[in-house]
């Protein structure tokens, strides 16, 4: 049974008008209508919702509807995307304030007669900041071309 098929057959096995469901789901009318005829389908927090209303599992919901199921990983792939970017545009921005803090330091040693060190080794200075901006760099291109095919 696919997923429109067994929407409906759910509600009207709990006595509830397109109306109802739509109220107990935060939705409208018309969207209830359109998930019940097949033109359309909810986001993954309303099938949530419409699983805990009915007392099915998310896999019963799903695996009854190969198109559900396919915009439902389609979604959730949208979803973790920004969490993904946002960590290596971080690691981008990390490498971009080691950067101009080694390049305040030698600034500042040579307009002033301070003589500042940093912590941590000429290696790390040198190559941390490139290594975290590259990273962070190549990381998020990757990310835009995989989702960008999706």
């Amino acid at each position: 049974m696919i997923f429109a098929e067994k929407l409906k057959a759910e509600r009207k096995k709990q006595g509830w008008s397109q109306e109802e469901l739509a109220a107990k789901l935060f939705v409208s009318r018309q969207s209830v209508s359109k998930w019940e005829n097949g033109q359309n389908y909810p986001n993954i927090e309303v099938i949530i919702h419409i699983s805990d209303l009915f007392g099915l599992t998310i896999d019963e919901l799903l695996r009854s509807d190969e198109e559900l199921t396919k915009k439902v990983i389609k979604d959730s792939k949208k979803l973790a995307y920004p969490r993904l970017k946002e960590m290596f545009d971080v690691l981008f921005m990390i490498g971009v304030v080691l950067l101009v803090i080694k390049l305040g330091v030698l600034l500042l040693n040579k307009v002033t007669p301070l003589d500042l060190t940093l912590v941590g080794g000429k290696f790390l200075w040198n190559f941390g900041p490139l290594v975290l901006m590259v990273g962070g760099g190549i990381g998020s291109g990757i990310l835009k071309e995989i989702y960008k095919k999706d």
